[in-house]
């Protein structure tokens, strides 16, 4: 775990911490807390790196086979 969080890092990990902070700030300020959820999620994402949308498969579930076209012939 700690390799994850050292590790890997890119400009899209970078912007959704910095991305969910902000959230997780504004809607603390703001007392809506189902925003604090919100923006965890997308802090926890960038923070651990976890999910098929930053590139980095944490199960290796992600990957996809290429389609084969098949024109009949």
């Amino acid at each position: 775990m700690i390799n994850r969080l050292i590790t890997g890092w890119t400009i899209q990990r970078g912007l959704f911490v910095l991305i969910g902070s902000i959230i997780i700030i504004q809607s603390v300020l703001d007392k809506q807390w189902f925003g604090v959820a919100f923006g965890a999620y997308f802090a926890s994402t960038g923070l651990f790196a976890f999910g098929c949308a930053l590139g980095n498969c944490f199960g290796g579930n992600c990957n996809t086979k290429p389609v084969e076209k098949n024109d009949g012939v």
